[in-house]
């Protein structure tokens, strides 16, 4: 196998807090291969963002390393980091508040090149932003057009085309559809699958829509509080869900048949909180099969099957499990 494109080792973000250090991104790996996707989900506020962000170095890294072809670019100088930043790009949440409203779609494409110094004349800068429109499904009409005078879909088509305009070869998509209506939704994300297809794009696809990451994502990682609980190939995931998380996760996704009986697993407890965590198992307060054992040691990521890592103490999961089938 190739060497992986990205590695993250170790990764950690902490933010400081009036009451102590927020874990927001805690010791975290994973590795994605060249011209495929990783699909990180999980709820609100359990460090997706953040993860997306300090591998992008917009955030610095509290500690660990993050690869990029082999290469440490958390050692990187300023100046060397944004040399490598042609070949790392984002592309963000909201179409609308990550553009900027006083620049036109040519302005806002041709801004990183004027930046990286890419060509010598406007003309050749104008030429590339016309191909690049065309590329993402934007009609050369809309040149000179301003955010506002836009629907969802075409700003989110700006928000791509701004993204492949120094030609990267990762882009961390941070929720790139969530914002859009469903139709919208399906045009962006076939549109990111044909331009990975055709330019050999890596991505790293952030979301809480386990539907949409399931045909869209190789692989998927699946964090809870700061931490990757479970990580398979795609189909692998789906099929065989191993971490009691990641099941209730999967219970929520809708399913449109209205005589399907629903195995919804409602979570209960409280929430741990992400400031100065004990090194237990997070997830233990919600989960009705946690054990002494969880409230006292946390668990290590690790590979059940090949491919498949799960941070959590099987044994007693399908202890509680079987204990549960006899009471019944």
């Amino acid at each position: 196998m190739d060497k992986p494109i990205i590695e993250v080792k170790g990764l950690k973000k902490y933010f400081k807090t009036p009451h102590g250090m927020l874990h927001a991104v805690d010791n975290i790996d994973f590795e994605i291969q060249r011209g495929k996707t990783l699909g990180l989900v999980g709820e609100s506020g359990c460090g997706k963002s953040t993860t997306g962000r300090t591998i992008l170095r917009l955030l610095e890294p509290t500690d660990g390393q993050v690869l990029f072809e082999g290469e440490d670019i958390a050692d990187l100088s300023k100046k060397e980091m944004e040399k490598k930043r042609e070949n790392l790009q984002i592309i963000f949440q909201d179409p609308f508040s990550s553009l900027n409203p006083r620049k036109t779609v040519s302005q806002t494409i041709m801004e990183p090149m004027i930046i990286h110094k890419l060509y010598k004349t406007k003309a050749e800068m104008m030429e590339k932003v016309l191909e690049i429109m065309e590329i993402v499904g934007l009609a050369e009409r809309l040149v000179n057009t301003y955010p506002h005078e836009l629907d969802g879909g075409r700003r989110q088509r700006i928000g791509v085309a701004r993204a492949l305009a120094l030609n990267p070869k990762f882009i961390v998509c941070d929720e790139p559809v969530s914002a859009l209506d469903v139709s919208i939704q399906a045009q962006i994300l076939n549109l990111m699958k044909k331009l990975q297809k055709e330019l050999g794009l890596t991505y790293l696809f952030i979301t809480h829509d386990l539907s949409v990451v399931n045909h869209f994502s190789d692989e998927i990682a699946v964090m809870y509080l700061g931490k990757i609980v479970e990580r398979a190939p795609s189909e692998e995931l789906f099929a065989n869900p191993m971490h009691p998380y990641t099941t209730a996760l999967l219970s929520a996704i809708p399913v449109p048949d209205i005589h399907y009986k629903s195995e919804r697993v409602i979570l209960k407890g409280e929430i741990t909180s992400p400031i100065e965590p004990k090194k237990v198992c997070r997830f233990a307060n919600r989960c009705e099969y946690a054990s002494e054992k969880c409230h006292t040691t946390e668990p290590e990521l690790v590979e059940i099957t090949e491919g498949h890592y799960v941070s959590c103490f099987l044994e007693v999961v399908e202890a509680a499990k079987a204990k549960k089938a006899q009471e019944a």
